[in-house]
């Protein structure tokens, strides 16, 4: 995209894009026809481009923007669309709905970045390039895990977050509701998991091990209501955004077993939710009692989410304790199993069955990207190679190798960023690079990879403010590169951020400048 037209600057990049020459000039007079199944997407438009502008875009058989759902685009596949933007009027078409969804994000992105604030009405001119796009995304599945466990986020703010993914047309949320430090979703089977085990006394500060860990004196707390839940779910669905929940399982359980520790391996034992980062040595027990509770509450999470995918965790599992227990030993050599170690992936089997009963997919994160059962979609997150090995195995995959999408490693060495994982940094270049499925591989293991995601996991992350500064511009390059392949190479998507960020400004992010640092604009802790 040329510097000399930033309102053609659009990211991510479309697939294809030609300037026709000219301005549609939108005003009070301007009115919408959606033709039967565009009305949803119709709605989106006027909901988030009316209040920024004060343009009613009122609904009208005459309508100068016109909105076509046209099953026979089969071309553009589910989420592609097309768009024509002439002097006098403009055209959105796309097969499925959600292409229409990704088609009003683009509307936005090519109106002035005014358009995207959300103060008072501004008073324009309210402007549009002429142009004539086709844009099919590279991926299906391009998402961002965000972790309300560690700390909890308010429900609003997950709205925003929400919106700030579907304006880059990433389409699903991985929500992170529980691990060892707190549990985020009732549960009316067992109720104690909210009002015990959403609760810690204290917070780690910063990193540091089991010796030299220091702590805070403040109590941090919270869980959302189930209405909240499917609130945000169709919010986020009205976006095109699927919500993935995210349930660990058979370790990350101590918030758990702090409520319910008839679940671990001493049932005796009272625990705390806990209050340290990295990994806890609790986990659950292998009796059936432990079963019918992980049934019970994947069954009510199920009942909140109508996802395809249910994410059960599995990753960072010690089986010390299953060692060392006589009831768990004793259960591995009934199962016929090696060991006790073995009965990670005969736990993991079978809850995964349990959701392939219900109709949905297991998602586990990969330990090696081979031990899980082959109903499972792999999330490969360790090593490079596990999303390939995973791939070769027959999984379908979730590419979201750590040193490459994890954003709550800095996004520099810069001094006065703000407190991250230990690591080197992983920079907005490192990300946009990022190809989840290499060329080299075998045509049929690429096509097994769905797509990726970045993580932020929340251990160092309490507030908005910090999660939008280390999220963005990093989710943008992910955005970019999982949506057009990177097809413009590093140094176009750079010259198209320069000129997006006046949209993030204009939404009010407190992004990473992509220039020299100050201590100013870091977050503060």
């Amino acid at each position: 995209m040329p510097a000399s037209r930033p309102d053609l600057a659009l990211l991510p990049r479309p697939s294809r894009i030609s300037s026709l020459g000219g301005r549609l000039t939108l005003d009070r007079s301007t009115t919408v026809r959606a033709l039967p199944g565009a009305e949803p997407a119709a709605d989106l438009l006027r909901s988030l481009v009316g209040p920024p502008t004060g343009l009613p875009l009122a609904p009208s058989p005459e309508g100068r923007i016109v909105l076509v759902l046209d099953d026979g685009l089969g071309g553009l596949g589910e989420e592609g669309y097309g768009l024509t933007v002439g002097p006098q009027a403009l055209r959105l078409r796309a097969a499925r709905p959600a292409g229409l969804l990704r088609g009003v994000q683009t509307i936005r992105q090519l109106l002035p970045a005014e358009a995207l604030s959300g103060g008072a009405p501004g008073p324009g001119p309210w402007e549009l390039p002429c142009v004539e796009i086709t844009d099919v995304p590279d991926r299906p599945w391009r998402g961002a895990l965000l972790d309300v466990a560690r700390h909890f986020l308010p429900i609003g703010y997950l709205h925003r977050y929400v919106d700030l993914l579907a304006l880059h047309k990433l389409n699903v949320l991985h929500l992170h509701l529980t691990d060892d430090q707190g549990w985020r979703m009732p549960v009316d089977a067992y109720p104690r998991l909210t009002t015990v085990g959403a609760r810690r006394a204290r917070s780690q500060k910063g990193p540091g091990g089991p010796e030299g860990a220091e702590f805070d004196s403040v109590p941090h707390e919270g869980a959302y209501t189930k209405a909240e839940l499917r609130g945000l779910v169709r919010y986020a669905a009205e976006r095109g955004v699927t919500v993935v929940p995210e349930i660990e399982m058979p370790g990350h359980v101590r918030a758990a077993l702090a409520a319910y520790p008839e679940l671990g391996n001493r049932p005796e034992r009272r625990l705390e939710v806990w209050d340290r980062w990295g990994v806890c040595d609790t986990i659950l027990g292998v009796h059936e009692e432990v079963f019918a509770f992980c049934r019970a509450v994947l069954e009510e999470v199920m009942d909140v989410f109508p996802s395809p995918y249910i994410h059960i965790g599995g990753e960072e599992c010690p089986t010390t304790e299953w060692e060392e227990s006589p009831a768990a030993r004793e259960r591995a050599a009934a199962e016929g199993l090696a060991g006790p170690a073995a009965l990670h992936g005969w736990f993991m089997g079978r809850i995964g069955a349990f959701l392939v009963e219900r109709g949905r997919i297991p998602l586990g994160w990969a330990v090696s990207g081979t031990e899980l059962p082959l109903d499972f979609t792999v999330m490969a997150w360790r090593d490079a190679s596990h999303a390939r090995a995973a791939a070769r195995r027959g999984h379908q995959v979730i590419a979201a190798y750590h040193r490459r999408t994890y954003l709550d490693y800095a996004q520099s060495g810069d001094p006065y960023e703000p407190v991250a994982q230990p690591g080197d940094p992983v920079t907005l270049r490192t990300v946009h690079g990022y190809e989840p499925a290499p060329a080299e591989w075998p045509p049929e293991e690429r096509a097994r990879v769905l797509g990726t995601q970045g993580q932020l996991w929340t251990e160092y992350v309490r507030t908005p403010e910090e999660i939008e500064y280390l999220s963005y511009p990093r989710l943008c390059a992910l955005a970019d590169r999982s949506w057009s392949g990177g097809r413009d190479g590093w140094p176009g998507f750079v010259e198209r951020l320069r000129h997006h960020t006046a949209r993030l400004d204009a939404l009010g992010v407190p992004y990473r400048p992509l220039d020299a640092r100050s201590p100013a604009t870091a977050p503060t802790p």
